[in-house]
């Protein structure tokens, strides 16, 4: 019961901070005397942001982890010296 309201209420700080930095966008966005466009811009730009963030950090990852396997696979392999044969002496 007591993780269930904690949770909870963990929920309802996460949404109210996205609010209040949706309000923040928007206020910096509108500039000044805009009233309500402000609050319009914000919601929209916070509602934007809790849609594109997962997206975007999914398609970075993908990027990432494409970079590090086209690197390893155009690296010249590395043996160790009593792996290869040598030419004979002599």
């Amino acid at each position: 019961m007591l993780a269930a309201w904690s949770r909870k209420a963990v929920q309802k700080g996460i949404a109210m901070l996205g609010k209040i930095a949706g309000a923040l966008l928007g206020k910096h966005i509108a500039g000044r005397h805009s009233g309500a466009k402000g609050a319009i811009l914000g919601y929209g730009a916070a509602a934007l942001a809790r849609r594109s963030v997962p997206a975007l950090a999914a398609v970075s990852l993908a990027g990432w982890a494409f970079s590090k396997w086209r690197e390893r696979k155009n690296r010249a392999p590395h043996y160790p010296s009593d792996a290869s044969p040598s030419p004979p002496s002599g």
